[in-house]
């Protein structure tokens, strides 16, 4: 849907403009649920999320795919379940053994080696694949931090709090965009656009964050594995992009090492200390 939208709006536009309708949605839900303000120890660890999932990820995901395929680009979005896992080591304590190293190295030579022998003549990295690992990385970090408060706040309220913080940053450059590029599309830019809005910026991460805290970050985010498979279908089924065997085989073999890792990773199903929605002890209404 990223790569529908940004062929017919500014890739800036898409990125900020979907995170500001999510935050008119995440602001009409804390209101109608009554839902306590974040502790300022909350606020900080919120902004974290929000540098991750909100402006991270859409921003660059929306540059590399102005000039970069989905297929593409999936190939990349493969080591985002151990990004994440590795994230989930630094800020859930987590202690794997030394063999989900091993085999997280090997998941990110082979995505690195991809990129060096087909992005580019030279064999250098260009700017999209750059601007995906980039989105990969940042993405992980906002999908750990985000886990982890949902244990606190739930899933729900992590991301509408999330969003609002991030008012002052989407909505001038959302502005600034639509000045320098009046919005203009078709019914499918649009449609698309509305899906990213809606769905990949707001309910999706409902359930998503709610998982994460209940099942943990880790061994949850095996899910994910499924994503890159699903972006090659639907890449070749809604854009007519074509996916060559080479990059169904990388995928595959990037999948190969995180079940690995995913394999290799201890921890009980539902951490240690979680709560459902547990506001913070000095936590207000708003």
């Amino acid at each position: 849907m990223t790569r529908l939208a940004v062929q017919a709006l500014d890739p800036w536009f898409v990125a900020f403009g979907r995170a500001v309708g999510a935050a008119l949605l995440a602001g009409a839900y804390l209101r109608l649920t009554d839902a306590p303000r974040p502790t300022r120890a909350q606020w900080r660890r919120l902004a974290v999320v929000a540098l991750g999932v909100v402006v991270g990820f859409p921003l660059f995901t929306s540059l590399a795919l102005t000039t970069q395929t989905s297929a593409h680009g999936a190939v990349v979005v493969t080591v985002l379940p151990a990004t994440t896992a590795v994230f989930a080591v630094l800020r859930a304590g987590e202690r794997p053994p030394a063999l989900f190293w091993l085999a997280s190295a090997a998941g990110l030579a082979l995505v690195l080696a991809f990129l060096a022998t087909g992005g580019a003549i030279r064999g250098a990295l260009s700017p999209a694949d750059v601007f995906l690992l980039a989105a990969v990385a940042l993405c992980g970090l906002g999908y750990a931090e985000g886990g982890v408060l949902a244990r606190e706040l739930g899933g729900a309220r992590t991301i509408c709090w999330a969003l609002l913080l991030s008012l002052p940053v989407t909505v001038p450059v959302t502005a600034v965009a639509a000045l320098a590029y009046p919005p203009r599309a078709g019914a499918a830019g649009w449609t698309a656009f509305g899906y990213l809005t809606v769905v990949s910026m707001f309910l999706g991460f409902f359930a998503w964050y709610a998982g994460l805290a209940r099942g943990g970050i880790a061994r949850v985010g095996q899910i994910q594995l499924a994503q890159p498979v699903l972006t090659l279908i639907w890449s070749a089924l809604l854009l007519g992009e074509a996916v060559t065997p080479a990059t169904v085989a990388v995928a595959a073999a990037v999948l190969a090492c995180v079940v690995l890792i995913q394999r290799v990773r201890g921890g009980s199903a539902r951490p240690r200390g979680y709560a459902e929605a547990r506001p913070g002890p000095v936590a207000r209404r708003w």
